[in-house]
């Protein structure tokens, strides 16, 4: 019988490996449900779904090797880096879904959201507070007006799976949706700023620096408190913490 593996486990949800299989189980039916809806649309490699019984999603394993990993040295190959790129651009030029994602959300209401953690930060002593101040200021570039595209909305290295220089499947939908471009480009090159070049080459547009390191500062501002409550550790080399040191 194949081992049991946890992939991630927190109180909101749970991935699990059996085999080739894996299992997400998730309290939030609507997030399966984006899940299921965005690996239709996406014309880029997903994984195949095996079966769905709410609240568990069965999908098959992806061919090849993440492209790294957070607070990690990535092993892959520049051209890994800008089929990446190419590939989230081919994701960006489709047809929109018909929801926002996590990628497409209100700026007012994502603005108070920092402020407010910020100020949590800052009060319970999580982060020092001018490393909070300098971040929040960088994070204002991200605060702007954007075109809708079709974004993954959780575009981690770790949900890029590719062998040697193509792209073999993209995983983790349920944050997918209507969104910012640059939102899904931050995310894949957060904490792996020197791979960022090779990403838009594979892109194959300018894109806005700032709005980048802007989006790598407010990503890294929301998510530190979350991972510190959900048992990770955002200030281990190379990770979020770090991340919002690099910006001073």
């Amino acid at each position: 019988m194949d081992e049991v593996k946890v992939i991630v486990a927190h109180s909101e949800r749970a991935t699990l490996r059996v085999g080739d299989v894996f299992l997400k189980v998730d309290a939030d039916q609507a997030r399966i449900d984006v899940e299921i809806e965005a690996m239709a649309l996406a014309p880029v490699p997903t994984p195949e779904i095996l079966w769905c019984k709410p609240p568990v999603l069965a999908i098959a394993a992806v061919a090849g090797t993440a492209l790294g990993r957070l607070g990690e040295p990535s092993t892959a190959s520049p051209a890994a880096w800008v089929a990446a790129g190419a590939a989230i651009r081919k994701l960006h030029d489709a047809q929109l879904p018909p929801r926002p994602g996590r990628a497409g959300r209100d700026l007012d209401e994502l603005a108070a959201d920092l402020d407010g953690e910020c100020e949590l930060l800052m009060a319970n002593g999580l982060l020092p507070a001018d490393l909070v101040i300098r971040n929040r200021q960088v994070a204002e570039a991200a605060l702007r007006p954007w075109p809708p595209v079709f974004t993954h909305g959780d575009l981690q290295i770790a949900h890029v799976f590719v062998d040697g220089g193509e792209i073999t499947g993209i995983i983790d939908w349920s944050e997918a949706g209507q969104g910012d471009a640059l939102y899904d480009l931050a995310t894949l090159t957060l904490g792996h700023e020197e791979h960022l070049s090779d990403v838009i080459a594979g892109y194959g547009t300018d894109v806005d620096l700032d709005v980048i390191r802007g989006w790598w500062s407010l990503r890294s501002l929301l998510g530190v408190r979350w991972l510190i409550e959900h048992g990770f550790d955002p200030s281990a080399p190379g990770c979020e913490v770090d991340v919002l040191r690099a910006r001073m």
